[in-house]
């Protein structure tokens, strides 16, 4: 039996205090109500005629009282614990990612989740899968008009993304922080010589790992080969003309076989590193809250950890 259960289970000492409590209730009432000369065994009878009419009244009414007492009870220590648990998640955890961020990120897989569907089906469109697919989405026609859409997100989060690392604070540290250096390389040596059981920790990561500049250089570079060839298959005749068809042959080889080499890296690393590694697994959630857990923070960027861990203390925070 559940706590809830036990709290409404009624029983018969219950069921006594009920008749108990309204014999008290009825005797206080026939003292002040009865008449002179009426007999202490005449008040009895009236006294027992009374609670035995109004108690199982009175008992379902309790009953019934009770019930919803602890039903309430019961739903407001849940939302309590919700509650509770809400925040020591809160404080159990730190954002990485802001709202700025997040939004451009949402942009970009979005385009690039659009342009895949719609543009993959054409680079093997001898395949059954292919052709099912540009049904689905309502054929040739609706297909192309689809992934210009998509080439025009990619286009827009491209440029306003060299906007946000110029113009705005967060733009410009990140940016910094996201640039190669040597010690990125010494960490990847690193990594590898701990695979191999050759070092017995793992390499100290900051605010961004050798593995997440990687992804995001990887994209950046990328984009500029699909957006450039991309814009070169959509103005096809403006191309040729102003720089022969070889340029247009160059740029269709281009935008196809990078097209292929962008999605494997979002499927087979980008999906993998932050989605089904088995610390990961079924998903993080950074993108969409921009937060990770202390632990991870701990875990994959220890030297950030430590930076924030000082800043903390010396602004009086508990870390």
């Amino acid at each position: 039996m559940s706590d809830a259960q036990e709290k409404t289970a009624w029983t018969e000492q219950d069921s006594r205090a009920v008749v108990d409590a309204l014999y008290e209730s009825v005797s206080t009432a026939l003292e002040s109500e009865a008449p002179r000369g009426v007999t202490p065994d005449q008040v009895d009878r009236l006294r027992s005629t009374l609670v035995s009419s109004l108690t199982p009244e009175v008992t379902l009414d309790v009953r019934r009282a009770a019930r919803r007492f602890f039903e309430e009870e019961a739903k407001r220590e849940k939302r309590a614990v919700v509650k509770q648990t809400r925040a020591d998640k809160e404080a159990d955890s730190v954002e990485r990612l802001s709202l700025h961020v997040r939004v451009q990120h949402m942009i970009l897989f979005s385009s690039c989740i659009l342009l895949i569907l719609t543009g993959l089906p054409i680079k093997f469109h001898e395949a059954a899968v292919s052709a099912f697919l540009i049904d689905v989405m309502g054929g040739p026609n609706v297909t192309r008009i689809l992934h210009r859409i998509g080439a025009i997100a990619l286009t827009f989060i491209g440029f306003y993304h060299l906007f946000y690392c110029m113009a705005f604070e967060e733009g410009r540290k990140t940016f910094g922080l996201l640039i190669p250096k040597l010690q990125d390389a010494k960490d990847a040596l690193h990594q590898i010589l701990y695979f191999l059981g050759v070092k017995k920790d793992r390499p100290l990561f900051g605010r961004f790992s050798y593995i997440e500049k990687f992804d995001y250089w990887a994209v950046y570079w990328g984009m500029v080969v699909m957006i450039t060839s991309g814009y070169i298959l959509w103005f096809k005749d403006l191309t040729i003309n102003a720089f022969g068809k070889f340029v247009f042959d160059i740029g269709r080889e281009a935008h196809s076989d990078e097209a292929l080499l962008a999605t494997l890296a979002i499927v087979v690393w980008h999906f993998y590193n932050v989605h089904f590694n088995p610390h990961k697994f079924p998903g993080s959630l950074t993108w969409l809250n921009g937060k990770i857990t202390m632990h991870e923070f701990k875990e994959e960027h220890p030297l950030e950890y430590e930076e924030w861990k000082a800043s903390r203390e010396k602004e009086g925070g508990v870390p």
